[in-house]
């Protein structure tokens, strides 16, 4: 089976190029239907290759073997997280591509196939990256991922604000890009080796005594590229204003899954290059990661509470709960592994159904501002359900797939940062129970017009013009995403073999079952009746949605510069090198 592996990369590829070779001759229909197969089929795939990841694959792309120890082939591996996280982002594309069909009635470009192409070379990337095998065609996946989704951001090439949000996010992640090239380069200079598993043996065979400065600049760096794709702060300015104009199907992957990525590639490259005696201790990742983590949940919570403009207020929330996954991942212990990667497949399910309710709101109405939009979508009653049930799975209410994945890092983490998971859960969820109370059931007085820097009031429907009835396509797929992220919690035994999957691969075979504690139940029920108690508050006191003065310089920082942007990505730099020096030091 591990001959089908290079697969899951080339069938959506070559899909894209039929598409774009016949898109000006044939119907629309044509297209989306081939893309819908396309992407059905690289999921399929997908699945049957997890379902035989023990013992985990690999495959020399093309038959390059290594000779003499020496290789310079593509490696490719098979491993229970990477194909993991290659179904995840296949069934998040097979969901986006569902949603949209008959999205965009007229393509800014006039060829049928564009949007389907793109989302297929997309998906055809995150697989790529989630089971690359070496660190430069990790970079290259990297790479095409990010470029495809800069495409897709500025894909209504008519709007200004399309393509200002494309720019920056292609300028921010490319310099992340950048990084962790530099830090490639400095390994490969090192060791002779780009096979992440070889570079790490290199390390340890080099090392005297511990890491040493070039170790320590060629962590930073790799670990700045990756975290700049997981929006982690201070590297996230560039994802509200990604989301905020991105069409909706685009935005579900982002935070579905896009995002994700980022910090599984923080995982797999620390656990395989810089996990040995040559690399960077342990103390020192879990300083640096629970630092970051900790303030990328607190700062987007924060954010996420004083948004109006939906799409912002949804990206934020991503943004707090990639620090929650910083934060387990951080603390290195098969539980803390566990856990996150059950809460980042339930959170795929449940972040990607808002999104795509938030885009039903737009194309319906025309707007994404919560105040504006006060009371005037009674009549949506599914999506008002959904809406709803999307804020408890964002809660951590058992049995949602976030609720157990929640409490199982809870536990591994214990002590304070168990109140950093509760907050960040609550309040985010909290938010988006207050737009709903605001927007489906018009509860609260009608909020004053203040003047805001992005509302959401003035964006454009992204169909034809705005739709008298919600096609069944736009509440059937986020429907079935809350159910799935419902199933992750509720079916027997799926944890746990999420669990022992994640440390087959990374723990040498260690293994913390997985299953609901009293403790994570109770947390769990805490924190959403904390949401459901912010959100009552707001909407009978809505002075308290209101930034107070100690906020407005953190939302200032979201200024919409470039510039600003990339000054702080030098800083998160070097708070990432201080974070990990003391470790190199002792050495």
């Amino acid at each position: 089976m591990h001959h089908l592996l290079p697969l899951l990369v080339a069938v959506p590829l070559l899909g894209a190029a039929l598409l774009v070779a016949t898109g000006r001759r044939l119907p629309r229909v044509f297209a989306e239907i081939t893309g819908f197969v396309v992407a059905g089929g690289t999921a399929a795939l997908a699945l049957l290759l997890l379902l035989n990841s023990t013992p985990p694959m690999v495959e020399w792309v093309g038959g390059w073997l290594p000779v003499g120890g020496e290789s310079v082939g593509i490696l490719v591996v098979g491993d229970g997280p990477a194909l993991g996280m290659a179904t995840l982002a296949s069934l998040l594309t097979v969901a986006a591509l569902a949603y949209s069909w008959r999205y965009f009635d007229q393509p800014p470009t006039g060829h049928t196939g564009t949007f389907t192409a793109l989302m297929l070379v997309f998906q055809g990337a995150m697989c790529g990256f989630a089971i690359a095998g070496d660190l430069f065609n990790a970079f290259v996946f990297f790479e095409l991922m990010s470029v495809v989704a800069y495409a897709l951001t500025g894909y209504r090439i008519d709007e200004a604000k399309a393509v200002q949000g494309a720019l920056t996010f292609g300028v921010v992640n490319s310099l992340g890009a950048y990084a962790l090239l530099m830090g490639i380069a400095l390994l490969y200079a090192r060791t002779g080796e780009l096979a992440m598993t070889k570079i790490g043996r290199g390390l340890d065979a080099t090392a005297h005594g511990g890491p040493d400065a070039l170790v320590l600049a060629s962590f930073v760096l790799v670990l700045t590229g990756l975290l700049v794709k997981a929006a982690a702060v201070p590297f996230h300015f560039w994802l509200p204003d990604a989301h905020a104009v991105a069409p909706t199907p685009v935005c579900m992957l982002l935070s579905g899954v896009m995002v994700e990525l980022g910090a599984y590639g923080v995982w797999r490259v620390y656990g395989t290059v810089f996990a040995g005696p040559g690399g960077i201790p342990a103390a020192d990742l879990t300083r640096a990661l629970v630092t970051l983590g900790a303030l990328t949940a607190a700062t987007g919570a924060v954010m996420c509470w004083y948004q109006r403009h939906i799409k912002r207020l949804l990206a934020y929330s991503t943004v707090a709960h990639t620090g929650l996954f910083l934060v387990g991942l951080g603390i290195l212990s098969p539980e803390g592994d566990d856990g996150t990667a059950v809460y980042i497949i339930g959170h795929a399910g449940v972040k990607a159904a808002l999104f795509a309710c938030a885009g039903a709101l737009l194309d319906r109405f025309g707007s994404v501002d919560e105040h504006a939009l006060h009371g005037r979508a009674r009549q949506l009653r599914a999506t008002a359900v959904m809406f709803a049930v999307g804020s408890l799975g964002l809660a951590g209410l058992p049995p949602f797939g976030t609720a157990l994945g929640k409490a199982v890092a809870e536990e591994a983490v214990g002590g304070p940062l168990t109140v950093v998971y509760v907050a960040a859960s609550a309040i985010t969820a909290g938010a988006v129970l207050r737009l709903t109370a605001r927007v489906f059931l018009g509860l609260g007085p009608r909020p004053q017009d203040a003047e805001y820097e992005t509302s959401g009031s003035d964006e454009e429907p992204e169909t034809s013009g705005l739709l008298s009835r919600i096609p069944d396509t736009m509440t059937t797929v986020p429907a079935v995403l809350l159910a799935a992220a419902l199933a992750v919690g509720a079916v027997p035994g799926f944890g746990d073999l999420v669990g022992r999957s994640v440390n087959e691969a990374g723990s040498g075979g260690a293994h913390a079952s997985v299953h609901w504690t009293a403790h994570g139940v109770l947390l769990g029920v805490a924190s959403t009746v904390l949401a459901v108690a912010l959100a009552a508050l707001a909407v009978t006191r809505p002075r308290w949605v209101a930034a107070p003065a100690w906020a407005a310089p953190l939302r200032r920082l979201q200024s919409g510069h470039v510039g600003d942007y990339v000054a702080w990505l030098l800083v998160g730099v070097t708070v990432l090198g201080a974070l990990a020096l003391p470790g190199v030091l002792g050495s």
